[in-house]
């Protein structure tokens, strides 16, 4: 049984995950390709987020670019796993949160407008749950895209990796107030740009060249529909993570990326006398045992025979939104 019946809610979400039209009236284009109306367009989209199939139509942000981000754990005890999701949860700047099999069993992204804030974020995270925090910061991605396929033989495979190259030359003031809305999401209305601009008080027309402009420089590293891929059937999320040094990742990083249900991977500084790996992949499947099939795969690979690595299967979300670029007002002091 197909978890979305609907044979064009299935093309809605299989082929607007990327590359969302930067033009007045977006959902109409989307209307046409799928033969229906704007309005049943909308509909779709706005029944498919009450129900929790998608979070939002906007945008992802490439890291590091125009604001701060950094992967982290606590090994919290059995006890308290909910009592310290909630800490972690409540913080602003956590936009992902995982219980994960291993003794390090809570991992959250924290993001924020710079370094400092996502510092600050981690320190009030350890001074509230009185763990240890370890910081996994970001060193190089090799695939940050992530999508998910309902149609078709890839089913169990995530979209293909799509590197784009970063220009950050390319950013301008009030871009930043920009990227917040989208990785927030549009409104779901037949003009969502220019409502958008009318709540920065900026022309429909400068917002849409600042957002295409942003999308050909590679901080918009994805624009569409953001999917929730547990609600849609991809139940088996294991991060996979590989004992390599610097120099082989440069070669493994790219091989990896590759694979079938690998749908991001990138290297993260270790961390000394607690986390030694470096290399990093995220298996997404339908199935725990088609996960470790494909992990199995990957670890045939010339680059990645005999490497130690570790799999830490997600047991279950506690915050998925997207990530913040800016801080909020209240909390700038």
């Amino acid at each position: 049984m197909k978890i979305v019946a609907d044979p064009i809610d299935r093309q809605l979400l299989d082929n607007w995950q990327r590359d969302f039209p930067i033009i007045p009236r977006p959902f109409a284009e989307l209307a046409t390709a799928l033969d229906i109306t704007e309005d049943d367009v909308l509909d779709r989209l706005i029944r498919m987020r009450q129900s929790g199939r998608i979070t939002r139509v906007g945008a992802t942000c490439a890291p590091n670019t125009i604001s701060a981000s950094t992967l982290a754990a606590v090994a919290a005890p059995a006890e308290r796993i909910e009592e310290v999701a909630a800490i972690i949860g409540r913080e602003a700047g956590v936009n992902h949160s995982y219980e994960r099999e291993d003794r390090w069993n809570l991992w959250f992204v924290a993001t924020g407008p710079d370094r400092d804030h996502v510092t600050a974020t981690l320190n009030r995270i350890s001074r509230k749950t009185g763990l240890e925090v370890m910081d996994l910061r970001l060193v190089r991605p090799f695939n940050v895209d992530l999508g998910f396929r309902l149609i078709g033989d890839a089913g169990t495979r995530g979209l293909p990796p799509r590197a784009k190259p970063v220009n950050c030359a390319a950013l301008r003031p009030g871009d930043t107030d920009i990227m917040q809305a989208l990785t927030t999401g549009l409104k779901l209305t037949p003009r969502p740009y220019e409502t958008l601009s009318q709540s920065l008080n900026r022309g429909e027309d400068e917002i849409l060249a600042r957002i295409s402009a942003l999308s050909a420089a590679g901080i918009i590293s994805r624009l569409g529909v953001i999917v929730r891929h547990r609600a849609l059937g991809w139940r088996a999320n294991a991060m996979v993570v590989w004992d390599l040094p610097h120099d082989h990742i440069t070669t493994a990083g790219p091989k990896l990326a590759a694979q079938t249900g690998v749908t991001l991977c990138y290297e993260r500084t270790p961390v000394e006398g607690h986390w030694p790996y470096r290399l990093y992949s995220m298996f997404h499947a339908r199935s725990r045992s088609e996960a470790l099939e494909n992990l199995r795969a990957a670890a045939a690979l010339p680059e990645l025979r005999e490497v130690p690595h570790r799999a830490l299967f997600s047991t279950r979300c506690f915050k998925q939104t997207g990530a913040m670029i800016t801080a909020p007002k209240e909390s700038a002091a």
